[in-house]
């Protein structure tokens, strides 16, 4: 028996066990109807923190269908990307596989091997599945020509969004475009990737376009200085999360519109942290820990849960492909998945920790955005279990953001990069440059639940040393387990991997010393360009 029906065949039993009226029939009845296999919406905002949604009591950013979505189905208070930046981030997503596995593609802007398959092309090639997205799908990277890791785009249809940054791509329309065209009674796997709330924002929008005040927010992170700067440069983030959620809840209301919201699991998330100074692009709570609902009302027992368990972005992977009957991904040309199938907790009917075995997740990084000589990286790796975060550095002698004379192109320009940077430059506070561009020590050690803005580093504290050295061996063991080169001597691959970025050129051209950039600014490599001097 396949996994969907053991899915139903519960839901029935459930639905006999627990209801005594007419409607619980009904329901059951609905169910039994439903086709085996269950289509899959899985929308991933971009640059989006936890617990930034309605969901989790964040009072200054409004998502009614994130909400819904929690509500009707199951939220995760501990879901983590092992790689906090855009490409590797989604790297691991389609393959079940942590960012130091998959070579080239463990780097933000790489050439993706072909050896590793993406569970989409595994469900178009393998299975009836019709496969497609819209928006940002796994980027930036490059593929061979005819590869398509997310299936065929669909963003034909354009409209004008409520602030200039955002992208004009109409998320919704394009969906049901897709849904239009695919054959009847087939199931699908979709992509929604908004590029929101990436920047660049409109300047004050949170404010001026969508009725928000600085007060709102209760409190600001504590490596960021609290003022008019910083308010307002969050509440603009808050509006583009917002605008990502319009789009999911059309989704929702045209899947509920056409009868198939019912066997349709949705799942909403984030591909790594807001785009600010130590955020986006480090390893601490606000740059890993994600916002993640699943709704499906077919397959989920018992919703409105809030689930504990240590959730990894390798998990969506098997997940999918269970869900979709693929018993092998191996055989179906996978390499060997990392992650492991959350079907048992979207079938269990438990709140808080379901499966005991999952208390711990690992992070990593290696090279994101090039700003240093050699276009080397920032290699890291974390264990985080239990709330105690332990993180070793392998280079401290490697400016964490990149090299100060590139911009720390690390870290995406913003209002909040500017202000802590000319702070530093003219005297007036040293602490917020220190922490958020600063040079690290070789091992850190923090407990996210007492600490959530990792700014007591406990590893020099003799009462905690017994605790970092099980928590090193563990991220050791677990680290030469999964064939990670760091551990064996050869970390310096990554380093070697090329860049496939336009971007290499011009910085190599500034190290040479060949051209000069203005780089207050930059919001991401991208920029180098457009801030030449000749």
């Amino acid at each position: 028996m396949n996994i969907v029906n053991q899915t139903i065949s519960l839901s029935l039993g459930l639905a006999a066990a627990f209801s005594l009226g007419a409607a619980g029939k009904c329901r059951a009845e609905k169910i039994s109807k439903l086709p085996q296999k269950p289509n899959i919406l899985f929308c991933i905002a971009d640059d989006q923190s936890f617990p930034h949604a309605g969901a989790y009591g964040c009072g200054w950013v409004k998502t009614p269908a994130f909400d819904r979505v929690a509500k009707h189905g199951v939220l995760f208070t501990n879901a983590y990307t092992p790689n906090a930046k855009c490409a590797p981030s989604r790297s691991s997503i389609i393959t079940g596989r942590n960012s130091w596995q998959l070579e080239e593609a463990g780097n933000h802007v790489s050439y993706f091997p072909d050896k590793y398959k993406s569970f989409f092309e595994v469900l178009k090639e393998r299975t009836d599945y019709v496969v497609g997205f819209t928006g940002k799908g796994v980027a930036p990277v490059t593929v061979s020509p005819g590869r398509e890791l997310t299936g065929q785009a669909w963003d034909s249809d354009k409209m004008v969004p409520p602030a200039t940054g955002m992208n004009k791509n109409d998320y919704a329309t394009n969906f049901k475009n897709f849904l239009d065209h695919k054959p009847g009674g087939k199931p699908f796997c979709f992509w929604y990737g908004s590029t929101e709330p990436h920047r660049p924002y409109e300047e004050a929008s949170g404010i001026k376009k969508g009725n928000k005040s600085p007060d709102q927010i209760p409190t600001v992170p504590k490596f960021w200085p609290d003022d008019a700067t910083v308010r307002s440069d969050m509440l603009d983030y808050a509006f583009e999360i917002e605008y990502f959620d319009q789009h999911l809840q059309r989704m929702i209301e045209l899947l509920e519109a056409r009868g198939e919201l019912e066997n349709t699991i949705i799942v909403v998330t984030s591909d790594n942290g807001m785009p600010f100074p130590r955020s986006k692009g480090t390893e601490y709570e606000l740059s890993n820990h994600m916002p993640l609902a699943m709704m499906w009302p077919a397959g989920i027992a018992n919703p409105g849960r809030k689930i504990t368990d240590y959730i990894s972005f390798i998990d969506f992977a098997p997940t999918f492909l269970e869900l979709a009957g693929v018993k092998d991904p191996v055989a179906a040309g996978m390499q060997p998945l990392q992650g492991k199938s959350l079907t048992s907790i979207l079938r269990s009917r438990k709140d808080g920790r379901v499966e005991p075995g999952r208390n711990y997740v690992l992070l990593g990084q290696e090279r994101h955005d090039v700003g240093r000589p050699g276009d080397v990286g920032y290699p890291v790796r974390s264990v985080l279990s239990e709330g105690m975060l332990y993180i070793r550095n392998f280079e401290p002698d490697r400016w964490p953001m990149c090299d100060p004379e590139t911009g720390y192109l690390n870290t995406d320009g913003s209002p909040t990069k500017s202000h802590i940077l000319e702070m530093n430059r003219t005297g007036e506070n040293n602490y917020f440059w220190q922490l958020c561009f600063g040079k690290r020590g070789s091992e850190e050690m923090y407990d996210v639940r007492k600490d959530p803005d990792c700014l007591d580093n406990l590893i020099t504290k003799p009462e905690f040393s017994l605790l970092a050295g099980k928590l090193k061996q563990q991220l050791s063991d677990q680290l030469t387990a999964q064939g990670d080169p760091r551990m064996f001597g050869n970390g310096k691959i990554f380093d070697a991997y090329p860049y496939a970025g336009p971007e290499k050129d011009f910085y190599n051209r500034y190290m040479r010393g060949e051209i000069k950039a203005n780089n207050a600014n930059w919001v991401n490599p991208t920029d180098f360009e457009k801030t030449i001097k000749k």
